[in-house]
């Protein structure tokens, strides 16, 4: 059993290879734990049960809160009513609760989030300016009438520029965006059972996981420079024109496949915090919670995608736009010199803009993962009754 708020192990869960049909053992949980201790006793795939099985007599407790009756007969429709101790009832959710659970955590905890998402957003920003104003190197000139050989050279030139240009932002937006994950899935864990959490606590529990996380987060990137390789090199081996629609044709299927092993892999970074799962393990408990909602948890993370696009387009372009006409000749820059040509008031403003951004999208992102994770056990394992004894509801209070 875990020590820290939550997560145990699944251990003999039905996504971890137990045949269904075992019974949830009937040993009462021992409640003098730490607070939030959640119990690795799951059930077989797909149970869904009152938490009391002592049946209706005399002298048997009464129901727990949320569970009524099963419904009988044909036209029944609608969720069944189910406790809500934290910002998500327990059972299976909706997309719009996990949305709304998302929402209701930064707004329960802001104080936390916000510490947690303003601070690493300023930091990442901030070095990420500094990088763009004195480390990148000038872009190469370009001539538009060149042709031949040397329009290749050019655009050889170009896009070795513009992946110098990229990787500092993104190694340093990895970074910020690991240890924001780390963080608020630690608050999350806590706010979907009512708990509150400070800064502190939740860095506490965050601070051990880093490195694991960091290791899963690169070999995830790996995984993928490795499948747009493969996918890409066929194609790049030969010069003629069979040579580009080959190399076209292996992205194309380079993308499916990877878009394919990252929605597989997309919950191994909570199983890896919330289970103390090693990194390899995190990446079969990730498939194992995938297997058969493959197609729901790429709707939900297109849809995420879509709504931290719109956010910001809607904060981006009016600092963008601000930036551009503040600074002297900012506009000339974005069109020919390009960023390292920018002035400290363009850098200024628009680097507030994505500190804007960063703070709302970090815990948006966070969130839905995490939740996500919360409905996939819930789903397979019944993960809402443990939920609801660690949380201490009535009638939750033991196994049997």
């Amino acid at each position: 059993m875990n020590d820290t708020p939550g997560w145990a192990s699944p251990g003999s869960a039905p996504s971890d290879g137990q045949e269904t049909g075992i019974p949830r053992p009937s040993e009462p949980v021992d409640s003098s734990g730490p607070a939030g201790n959640w119990s690795s006793r799951q059930p077989p795939a797909g149970q869904w049960s009152p938490p009391s099985s002592s049946g209706t007599g005399p002298g048997a407790p009464p129901p727990a809160p949320g569970w009524g009756g099963r419904p009988q007969g044909p036209g029944w429709a609608g969720r069944p009513h189910a406790a809500k101790p934290g910002v998500i009832p327990l059972r299976p959710l909706g997309v719009g609760e996990i949305l709304d659970g998302t929402v209701s955590t930064m707004r329960a905890h802001w104080r936390t989030v916000l510490g947690i998402t303003l601070t690493v957003a300023v930091i990442a920003q901030t070095a990420i300016i500094l990088v763009q104003r004195y480390l990148l190197p000038d872009p190469p000139s370009v001539d538009a009438n060149a042709t031949g050989p040397e329009a290749l050279r050019q655009t050889a030139d170009s896009l070795q520029y513009n992946l110098m240009n990229s990787a500092p932002p993104l190694l340093i937006t990895m970074f910020a965006t690991i240890f924001t994950t780390a963080v608020l899935t630690v608050v999350i864990s806590r706010s979907v059972l009512g708990r509150p959490v400070t800064l502190s606590d939740a860095w506490a529990e965050a601070r051990p996981r880093l490195l694991p996380l960091l290791g899963l987060t690169l070999l995830l990137a790996v995984m993928a420079a490795a499948v747009m390789t493969a996918g890409l090199l066929p194609g790049l081996l030969l010069d003629d024109t069979a040579g580009v629609g080959l190399a076209f044709l292996g992205l194309l299927a380079a993308c499916v496949v990877l878009v394919w092993l990252m929605i597989r892999f997309c919950l191994a970074s909570p199983a890896l915090m919330l289970e103390r799962q090693s990194i390899t393990a995190s990446m079969r408990r990730s498939v194992k919670l995938v297997r058969g909602a493959w197609w729901r948890t790429f709707g939900i993370l297109v849809l995420t995608s879509l709504l931290t696009f719109i956010v910001t387009l809607m904060i981006g372009i009016p600092f963008g736009t601000i930036a551009l006409f503040v600074d002297d000749g900012g506009l000339n820059a974005l069109l020919t010199d390009g960023a390292t040509s920018f002035g400290w008031p363009f850098l200024i403003i628009s680097g507030i803009g994505d500190v804007v951004i960063a703070t709302i999208t970090y815990p948006l992102s966070a969130g839905v993962m995490a939740l996500l994770y919360v409905d996939q056990r819930i789903r397979r394992e019944a993960l809402d009754l443990d939920l609801a004894r660690a949380a201490g509801l009535p009638g939750y209070d033991n196994g049997s």
